[in-house]
């Protein structure tokens, strides 16, 4: 992960942020809302992951949901044409099959930089006190899945310059290369969860009375951030109970009216979801300001 200004924040302030982003993106159904969403989840999972922001499956995945709904949803007033089978094509699950895709690779895309925040150590000082089994748990899981991952590469590479590879040799002795890596895969998941056991309990894990070291402290910045996010998502919400960003596809397209308070709301919400990358463009000019003229 890229240095991110927004991942030294409290843990508070991050989780506080990805609960309001995601549950955003996924209750808000105007358009707008998913555009503004969708700008700021890519691009700061770009300003954290680079070129891996922009993952092999998520465009096949967008084609997949757009293209489906329309085949299997007939619903609206407005129609089009008529497919082989004889069910209308209508612009109104067209349209809606278009926003469903991009309401899933932004809620995707949200939790990859959700992913990327949130380390183990982060969730455990969060919920450690609360529900340690838990956050146990989860940041385990957390940890395990890129180090499995690597252990299956490294694995498979071994593997391979023993003339074991998966791609050597006929079908069956392919389909046996592989059942032989699955198998000390398997095997160093088990040693090692033996091990980790070990270490912990040697620890003092469970015992009564045990304290935890922590370098999270909540500094003045957090709090600002904190404030900002509950009034920027308070706002949002009550402008949402109130109808203004209200949307909808079946029967026919329609909304809230367009007006000035609607407008309010959208900037708000871009504010809201855009904290990150104004944390970070912020960071990023003091260190301009900070250098030297000339360098």
């Amino acid at each position: 992960m890229r240095a991110d200004s927004f991942s030294g924040y409290h843990p508070a302030v991050s989780l506080f942020y990805f609960v309001l982003a995601i549950g955003c993106a996924m209750v808000l159904t105007h358009p707008v809302c998913l555009a503004l969403s969708f700008a700021c989840a890519l691009g700061y999972s770009v300003s954290l992951q680079g070129r891996k922001a922009f993952r092999f499956y998520l465009l096949p995945l967008l084609l997949i949901t757009a293209i489906a709904n329309p085949l299997f949803s007939h619903a609206g007033v407005t129609t089009l044409a008529y497919l082989p089978s004889g069910n209308p094509l209508t612009l109104e699950s067209i349209l809606y099959g278009i926003w469903a895709a991009f309401l899933l690779i932004t809620v995707i895309t949200w939790f990859s930089c959700f992913n990327a925040v949130m380390s183990g150590d982060k969730l455990v000082y969060l919920f450690g006190r609360v529900i340690p089994a838990l956050s146990l748990v989860l940041s385990m899981a957390l940890r395990f899945v890129p180090r499995f991952t690597a252990q299956a590469k490294a694995i498979a590479d071994a593997q391979r310059c023993l003339g074991r590879g998966t791609s050597d040799g006929s079908v069956l002795r392919r389909a046996k290369h592989g059942m032989k890596i699955l198998s000390i895969l398997v095997t160093w998941a088990l040693e090692n969860a033996i091990d980790t056991a070990d270490s912990m309990k040697s620890r003092g894990y469970g015992l009564p009375g045990r304290s935890a070291f922590s370098i999270y402290r909540f500094e003045k910045r957090d709090k600002a951030a904190l404030l900002f996010l509950a009034a920027c998502g308070g706002l949002v919400i009550l402008g949402a109970a109130m109808g203004q960003l209200e949307f909808h596809f079946y029967p026919s397209i329609g909304g809230a009216a367009f007006n000035t308070w609607q407008i309010g709301l959208f900037i708000i919400y871009f504010a809201l979801c855009g904290l990150p990358l104004w944390a970070r463009g912020r960071e990023a000019l003091q260190w301009r300001r900070a250098l030297p003229a000339g360098t």
